[in-house]
């Protein structure tokens, strides 16, 4: 999926819709720790994964716009440290200039009120205004790989981020996924208007069936109950 269809498409879905989406396709659910939020709220992007690991210099950032195609978001793994900011206003407007979508950082940012001018959406831990105070060893993968959280990804992988937070999928599986998330988002858009109109959310998953259903076999989950009702309200 190239860079202009992913934005398009990832404009009329949330990251839930694509969290669930990989839940029905079997993918792991790989979203960046709570904290990553957007800097300039209601901030969206979406991208290919362009890593960094920050080892207190911002060469190797500016290493990885070298390398970057339009499009991609930096994504910069500093560990989630909380002492001390790895990304500034001179960063994003570099990122911005080499054609990138955005950045999303394991760690925290600074400049904040520059940030909001500049207008890129950055997603991060928070704030701090000191910078880096240390310069450490670079490792050889420093622009193969970046963890987030528990999660190690590549330019292998798409990053989403939204109100919602950030999420990472596998670029080879995008067009699979995006389509089930569509589809999941359209049933609950129906699902919705049915409510809104009067028809309570129990009524159109056959609640009750479900509850009569799992006192003769107790084993019977609601996830197995949606599935065969056509439900998405939980994957």
């Amino acid at each position: 999926m190239d860079p202009q269809e992913l934005r398009k498409r990832f404009e009329t879905l949330t990251t839930p819709h694509l969290a669930d989406a990989c839940l029905r396709a079997g993918v792991p659910v790989r979203c960046a720790p709570a904290a990553v939020q957007a800097v300039v709220p209601g901030g969206r992007v979406a991208g290919r994964v362009r890593p960094a690991r920050h080892v207190g210099s911002v060469d190797v950032f500016l290493e990885a716009f070298e390398a970057a195609e339009p499009g991609d978001v930096l994504v910069v793994d500093n560990g989630g440290r909380s002492d001390e900011a790895c990304v500034g206003d001179l960063a994003v407007l570099e990122a911005r200039a080499a054609g990138l979508a955005g950045v999303v950082v394991w760690g925290l940012h600074r400049d904040s009120a520059d940030l909001l001018a500049i207008g890129l959406p950055v997603f991060s831990q928070g704030a701090l205004p000191t910078g880096p105070q240390r310069l450490d060893v670079r490792p050889a993968d420093a622009l193969a790989a970046a963890t987030v959280g528990e999660w190690t990804v590549t330019a292998a992988d798409l990053v989403l981020g939204d109100a919602d937070g950030v999420l990472f999928l596998p670029a080879d599986r995008a067009a699979e996924l995006f389509g089930l998330a569509e589809g999941i988002r359209d049933t609950e858009r129906r699902q919705a208007e049915r409510v809104r109109a009067g028809e309570s959310l129990r009524a159109q998953l056959g609640f009750d069936a479900y509850l009569a259903a799992r006192r003769a076999d107790p084993a019977l989950t609601f996830r197995e109950h949606l599935r065969a009702t056509g439900g998405a309200v939980e994957e």
